[in-house]
């Protein structure tokens, strides 16, 4: 079974909330508490982390052998050449990466990049077979419609590359309404359920996104899943989860859902 097969799907994108020693303590915290859990040894829920860049190569080394998977937070658009202070998919995969976030919101706010860039770095990580971690989601709360069309169109810019190199497969979605993202509460679990039951209608026009998963990030929590039900297929947890006890609790309630 592949991570994409999992019944359920939980990752954690660490920012830079955590310097280095704390990030290698963090990680052998997840592979100890996390990595034992029964559900997450038996294949049924996959976590997968995102810790920096300069953790990488050590996440590989705390990961052998644990079912914990883990990837990058961001990618260069191109393999290699003259791109100072890039990291290439290329070698994200060459150290063990399965898994590489695009088009966080954050990166466009705090570093210009649009659905051009994301595109490009998209069709990069397709063709070096990294399981890209595509979020989208609305800067302000809006109707539930307008959300599910903002959503889509992110989604099919971001596609459209790779659409015509041929680099294109299954995907996880990591649907994060912008305006909840830091928030004291997530989104209300009934607009949530809307607006993913939009983006699957669009995930579901397109053949080669089969496969595909969804997960709910933007101050995500334990109790959330639950609420969520079959709407999501995981949640993309971000500080809360810097407390292994409460990503263990989410496991939990994972595997609980898996069992529906």
């Amino acid at each position: 079974m592949t991570a994409l097969q999992a019944r359920r799907i939980l990752g954690v994108g660490l920012k830079m909330h955590l310097d280095h020693p704390s990030t290698l303590r963090w990680l052998e915290d997840v592979r100890d508490q996390a990595g034992t859990h029964p559900a997450v040894l038996s294949g049924d829920v996959a976590v997968f982390v995102l810790p920096g860049f300069v953790s990488l190569v050590e996440a590989a080394r705390i990961f052998e052998g644990s079912p914990i998977m883990f990837g990058a937070q961001d990618l260069a658009w191109a393999d290699a050449g003259a791109f100072t202070g890039e990291v290439s998919a290329v070698e994200l995969a060459q150290v063990g990466c399965r898994f590489v976030e695009v088009g966080h919101a954050e990166r466009r706010r705090h570093f210009h990049e649009d659905d051009v860039t994301f595109s490009r770095k998209l069709d990069a990580a397709f063709r070096n077979s990294l399981v890209p971690v595509l979020c989208v989601g609305e800067e302000e709360r809006v109707s539930v419609a307008e959300a599910g069309a903002i959503c889509g169109a992110q989604l099919d810019a971001a596609l459209e590359l790779s659409r015509q190199t041929g680099s294109i497969g299954p995907l996880v979605i990591g649907y994060e309404p912008v305006w909840a993202i830091g928030a004291p509460e997530p989104a209300p679990a009934e607009y949530i359920q809307e607006v993913t039951s939009r983006i699957r209608e669009v995930v579901a026009s397109h053949e080669e996104l089969a496969g595909t998963r969804l997960i709910y990030g933007g101050s995500a929590r334990p109790g959330l899943l639950p609420a969520l039900g079959s709407a999501v297929d995981g949640l993309f947890l971000g500080r809360s989860s810097l407390d292994v006890a409460v990503l263990r609790q989410v496991i939990d309630e994972a595997a609980n859902a898996s069992m529906d």
